[in-house]
């Protein structure tokens, strides 16, 4: 029987993501229990409020709370607060992105740095604009920091290069990294339909948000490149260096045009020596890129396994929050 680990954590952001968190937490903790690790929530905090309890959070209450009241405070602790104040290993930091700042998650995150904790996070925005800070940071308090959870949901990338890939060069990487688009063009190819009727019906099914240009414009999928370029290839980019062009100009005639030659359309986020772009490309329907729906995939050129190709779920809750248990279980196994 392993040893048990006890670790203290908290969950700063308590929407989709941190109640996945919470309710993979739950389901894995026989699990867990059984690699000798116990993950005891004594923290929450969503932007009303927060609850505190230093022998460990009622999940199932917490989670019940918040869907009938909007929020699980019951006391007004900030997420900053807990971080800085409540005695704690790791901070588990889903609050929403913001890619213009880095919002109040760079600001969480610099602070469990400071304060000398470890930090998993689904958030992309501060990596986006601050990666080179907040690795710095890490590095000067001994903390660990994962983030696989801000690249490709439940798909591996960033620890499948970092980990089984250890040793290769790695070329380039291609991918299709926004599920909201490809099941956009996925839909117009099948259908023969235009890009408005299938954007409204993504709408509707709530796979794409009311506001969706985050996604089609492009940006979801640049954003993602920015933390790829610079954590696996050393890149010193942002954001204005991705050349993009979103999905809003693709019409069904071009689509058909593209299937009656054997190929989709596809948003191709790539990144190789001196080029980051994401932009609609021509793949062949046989090839790994070419995959349906919401799914992700991740075409990576390395120099002594050749081409490895990953593909997975991009988004959903559960999904995402299998990543960062993924992370978790990674520091403290």
């Amino acid at each position: 029987m392993c040893e048990m680990k006890i670790i203290k954590a908290s969950i700063i952001g308590f929407g989709t993501v941190g109640q996945g968190i919470a309710k993979v937490l739950m389901d894995k903790s026989d699990y867990l229990k059984n690699i000798g690790l116990e993950i005891k929530v004594i923290a929450i905090a969503d932007s009303k409020g927060s609850e505190v309890n230093l022998e460990g959070i009622n999940l199932v209450d917490a989670i019940k709370r918040k869907k009938e009241s909007g929020t699980v405070a019951l006391e007004s602790l900030s997420g900053i607060e807990i971080i800085e104040n409540i005695e704690h290993e790791l901070v588990i930091e889903t609050t929403p992105t913001n890619a213009e700042t880095g919002g109040i998650g760079l600001l969480n995150m610099l602070k469990a740095f400071e304060c000398g904790r470890d930090v998993v996070t689904s958030n992309k925005g501060p990596l986006t604009i601050k990666y080179n800070e907040l690795i710095n940071a890490s590095k000067k308090s001994n903390s660990a920091f994962k983030f696989e959870a801000t690249v490709g949901g439940a798909m591996p990338t960033i620890n499948l290069i970092k980990d089984v890939l250890i040793g290769n060069d790695i070329r380039s990487i291609q991918g299709i990294l926004n599920g909201t688009c490809n099941y956009i063009l996925t839909r117009m190819e099948e259908e023969q339909a235009s890009y408005e009727q299938i954007l409204a019906e993504s709408i509707e099914l709530g796979i794409a948000e009311t506001d969706p240009s985050y996604d089609v414009e492009g940006y979801d999928t640049a954003y993602k490149l920015v933390i790829l370029a610079q954590d696996i290839f050393k890149m010193d980019v942002g954001f204005k260096d991705v050349e993009i062009t979103g999905i809003t100009q693709i019409t069904k005639e071009s689509l058909n045009m593209a299937k009656s030659q054997g190929y989709s359309i596809k948003l191709i986020g790539e990144i190789e020596k001196d080029l980051i772009r994401v932009a609609p490309r021509l793949v062949p329907q046989n090839h790994p890129l070419s995959v349906k729906g919401t799914m992700n995939v991740a075409y990576i050129q390395t120099d002594l396994s050749g081409p490895i190709t990953i593909t997975g779920m991009g988004a959903g809750s559960i999904e995402t929050a299998s990543a960062i248990l993924s992370d978790i279980i990674s520091i403290y196994k």
